[in-house]
């Protein structure tokens, strides 16, 4: 479950950070923007999936290790 929690957090940062990079440098690049639902909100959905990925970071490193 460990390994499943960072896996997830890291790709959440991934995407996160993706997202930030093509709104202030237009590079064409990540999950974020391609959502139809989120256009106007995408810094904040970036911003949202870095503190899920911080989060999940942090739940995976409560956990004992198997």
């Amino acid at each position: 479950m460990k390994q499943v929690l960072e896996i997830l957090g890291f790709l959440a940062l991934v995407q996160g950070v993706a997202g930030l990079v093509h709104e202030f440098t237009d590079w064409n690049w990540g999950l974020v923007q391609r959502l139809g639902f989120l256009d106007g909100y995408e810094i904040y959905a970036s911003v949202a999936l870095l503190v899920l990925g911080i989060a999940l970071f942090a739940a995976a490193g409560s956990r004992k290790s198997a």
